[in-house]
């Protein structure tokens, strides 16, 4: 009988390790009685009929997924290579247990194929210019697809988008242009501006007869020196301002 006692004390504490079952606070339990679901654990200790049922853990934080780069052509004919992250959590664990057979790899696929589609249809100025509106169109179209799979897809961010070397110069060239243009049109609308004040300035001048003044004042800075000779065109409208002086004089 003491032979005996010893085999069955292990057994015995083996059975009772299997009946006790921890689940983590960030994990649910799947319950299967002889290969039914029965029930969900929440976290905590758990007791379980040994032989009779089994647990499949399931985690429900977020889980990151990469998808690898894709050789995609966009609908200007542009080749471009782009990876991406989809970040998802599982919300019912019963059906990412029961429903799909890997929920992880099936998400991935799906959203795999979901980015290829929809830049397949958008032109490369807009994949370059929209990059997070394009990938919240994919989120939405994988979340509606694997909802019933107990998934919920939270985001799907593109990461980097490979444009081909040829034309990574013919962008360079187009945005060196779009500089010089930017530039050009600054520099127009200085002169502009410029010559709208001088011609403000050069009226007012003219009204006052102060022109003739600004006039006489060249003229001394210009001949401070004995030795040069210098000969000036009169323009009507100093001697126009001469004559309103003189006028203002006389009266």
């Amino acid at each position: 009988m003491e032979f005996l006692l010893v085999p069955l004390l292990v057994i015995g504490f083996i059975l009772l390790l299997k009946t006790l079952i921890i689940i983590d606070q960030y994990e649910r339990g799947i319950v299967l009685t002889l290969g039914q679901f029965s029930g969900i654990l929440n976290p905590g200790l758990n007791i379980l009929l040994p032989i009779l049922q089994r647990v499949i853990k399931v985690d429900m934080r977020i889980t990151t997924s990469d998808i690898p780069q894709q050789e995609v052509i966009t609908k200007d004919n542009v080749p471009v290579g782009i990876n991406a992250v989809v970040y998802f959590q599982v919300t019912k664990p019963e059906d990412a247990v029961l429903k799909i057979q890997d929920y992880t790899y099936a998400i991935t696929q799906y959203a795999q194929t979901a980015l290829r589609d929809v830049i397949g249809g958008v032109e490369l100025d807009t994949l370059l210019g929209e990059r997070q509106k394009i990938a919240d169109e994919i989120k939405t179209i994988v979340d509606k697809e694997t909802t019933d799979w107990g998934t919920d897809v939270t985001a799907i961010k593109i990461q980097d988008i490979e444009v081909p070397a040829d034309m990574k110069r013919v962008m360079a060239k187009q945005a060196e242009a779009e500089r010089e243009r930017r530039a050009t049109i600054i520099r127009s609308e200085g002169e502009l501006s410029a010559s709208e004040k001088l011609n403000k300035a050069m009226a007012m001048l003219s009204q006052s007869g102060a022109i003739s003044l600004r006039t006489l004042q060249t003229i001394e800075s210009t001949t401070a020196n004995p030795a040069n000779t210098v000969i000036f065109a009169i323009p009507i409208e100093v001697i126009e301002g001469f004559k309103k002086m003189t006028e203002k004089i006389n009266k």
